[in-house]
């Protein structure tokens, strides 16, 4: 893309992941004995998964099951554990995808493993529908030191978190700050809660990756167009969606079992 444009890119983090102590993570009160599956939404949350357990000195078992928004988290898992199918399994990276799968084996118990802050929309979801799910706090996200950095050197600055543009809203004045991309709904809705000027956004059918989204923007400078401000719009399938998935969960709720006359 740099070739492409004649731009110059610059990879400088605004935010570092920092795991929680063991000590924090007991005062949770989470029995991971209890738990026969975990959630994954990130690689992070793995590495923390399994160095509370090493700290906490619990040997996961070979019958653990994992759960993970996409491939790549579910492949990342092959860093301390062997890799079978019928232990792993992943969506399609969409939320919908992740919430159909958990649904499909609501026998297990589930652990959700979290950073925080976090997007409330997978809990709350889980909470809905009331499936066995109980989330921990493994990792905290902090600011990076940006004493040295400065906003005006950029054309565009790309947020991949709401935690991004809080970071930066509190360092430095919201008007001072250049335009921005940005990734997920509750990033978008974020910087335009705190007057951030979107003007690139994705996911998108059009544009799935942040890459893409710039790449996009970046034609459209170099025909002479104005980008216009993205703003955040609500979805009016989610709420079905969560709306169907707890029908499903009823229907399978209310299935007869065959009577002991049935049987014989």
């Amino acid at each position: 893309m740099a070739q492409k444009h004649d731009v110059e890119l610059v990879f400088r983090p605004f935010i570092k992941v920092e795991g929680v102590s063991a000590r924090d993570f007991r005062a949770q009160k989470i029995n991971l004995p209890e738990y026969t599956a975990v959630i994954f939404t990130a690689k992070t949350a793995v590495d923390h998964y399994f160095r509370l357990c090493e700290e906490n000195r619990f040997a996961v078992p070979a019958t653990m099951k994992y759960f993970c928004t996409s491939d790549s988290v579910a492949n990342y898992l092959q860093k301390y554990i062997v890799y079978r199918k019928r232990k792993i399994s992943f969506a399609d990276g969409t939320f919908n995808s992740l919430i159909e799968l958990i649904v499909k084996h609501k026998e297990e118990k589930f652990l959700l493993a979290l950073s925080e802050p976090h997007k409330p929309e997978l809990p709350e979801t889980l909470a809905k529908l009331k499936l066995p799910v109980d989330p921990v706090i493994l990792a905290r996200t902090v600011a990076a030191d940006l004493d040295e950095f400065s906003p005006s050197d950029y054309d565009l600055l790309a947020l991949y978190s709401p935690t991004d543009v809080k970071t930066l809203v509190a360092k430095f004045d919201s008007a001072s700050l250049p335009p921005v991309a940005v990734f997920g709904d509750a990033t978008l809705r974020t910087a335009n809660h705190e007057g951030l000027v979107v003007v690139a956004a994705a996911p998108t059918p059009a544009a799935p990756s942040m890459v893409k989204a710039i790449d996009l923007l970046l034609d459209k400078l170099g025909r002479g167009e104005e980008p216009e401000p993205v703003a955040a719009s609500d979805d009016p399938d989610k709420e079905e969606f969560i709306r169907s998935q707890q029908h499903k969960l009823l229907k399978k709720s209310r299935a007869r079992r065959p009577s002991d006359a049935s049987r014989k």
